[in-house]
């Protein structure tokens, strides 16, 4: 839980103070035009729960960028639009994002008009110093209290542990299967993480030491239980303390935990370290499931959408371009 203790009026990390006076047009870093960028959301992270809130704001005629990783860890690799990095582009459920290079920055409006989501390489969230977003939804689900943004920003939404309403964000979304799942707090925090994973536990998989991730099977596939679904590659020096010491590879095997369909494996040919989630087999053994996003991601995505429209100065920004207001 963040160590700050909150005051009365709204600190500037969280979009506190003068109104941003700056230009309503797509800035020079999204290429220029009439569009009105401050209707635009920006979303931090393209992970499973992070891709069901994009669905449901996409659907409901929001547009958004999405920041993630160089690297993204996404497991449920099949309903996550941070596989977008490694594809050039991604479809989840009918919709497609897409991938903008930096030295492409100037197609993002032609990506949003084409009705598609722009995904960014930037863990930082750098493009807040050159870009005017109205919201921000920090989906990555770090369960530590995050760094202040670069900018103030009308609209901060955080999911998960780690955030504090009033203090690091103005409403963090609960993300913790319970009666409590998707609601929105604008004072507080959400349940604290339990440090462990939902239901069976024996389906998660973790990689048994550092090394790079081989996968065997693919993602909507059946595995029984014993069978072969990856191998962690180490290298290890042999004799290290003698000159000229060899490096000998080393396979470490993961095996199904049980019998049911691969729901998620991290990308083939990712460093992992050891005890990182890489994959999860699910014992209710539908592989239709894989290319769904989960009923979880859908709750937490529609208390994002509640939060968003609950703030009447931030439907003006977003809808009165559409007459909705």
């Amino acid at each position: 839980m963040h160590n700050d203790k909150p005051s009365t009026t709204v600190p500037r990390a969280l979009g506190g103070g003068p109104v941003d006076k700056r230009s309503t047009t797509v800035p020079r870093a999204f290429g220029g035009g009439p569009m009105d960028n401050s209707a635009l959301v920006l979303l931090r992270g393209g992970g499973d729960l992070a891709t069901g809130v994009a669905l449901r704001l996409h659907r409901a005629g929001l547009k958004l960028v999405i920041t993630e990783l160089a690297q993204p860890l996404a497991v449920r690799r099949t309903v996550s639009f941070a596989e977008t990095v490694y594809e050039g582009q991604h479809s989840v459920e009918g919709v497609t994002a897409r991938l903008v290079k930096p030295e492409q920055s100037r197609q993002v409006s032609a990506v949003l008009e084409a009705n598609e989501i722009p995904v960014f390489i930037d863990p930082n969230a750098d493009i807040l110093t050159s870009s005017q977003f109205s919201i921000v939804i920090d989906a990555r689900l770090l369960k530590v209290p995050p760094q202040p943004l670069p900018a103030d920003i009308p609209l901060h939404i955080g999911l998960g542990p780690g955030f504090h309403a009033g203090i690091n964000c103005h409403a963090v979304i609960e993300t913790r299967r319970s009666h409590t799942l998707g609601r929105v707090y604008w004072n507080g925090a959400t349940q604290p993480d339990s440090g462990q994973p939902e239901g069976d536990r024996r389906r998660v998989l973790r990689a048994p030491g550092d090394g790079i991730l081989m996968g065997h099977k693919r993602i909507g596939e059946h595995c029984e239980s014993g069978e072969l679904i990856a191998e962690i590659q180490s290298e290890t020096p042999a004799l290290a303390s003698r000159p000229g010491a060899s490096v000998e590879n080393r396979k470490s095997e993961i095996a199904s935990p049980l019998s049911g369909v691969l729901r998620g494996l991290i990308h083939d040919g990712l460093h992992v370290t050891k005890g990182l989630k890489i994959g999860d087999v699910d014992p209710r053994d539908d592989p239709s499931a894989c290319f769904l996003v989960s009923d979880k991601a859908l709750a937490i995505g529609g208390g994002v959408l509640e939060a968003i429209l609950t703030r009447e100065e931030i439907r003006e920004k977003l809808f009165h371009h559409k007459g909705l207001h």
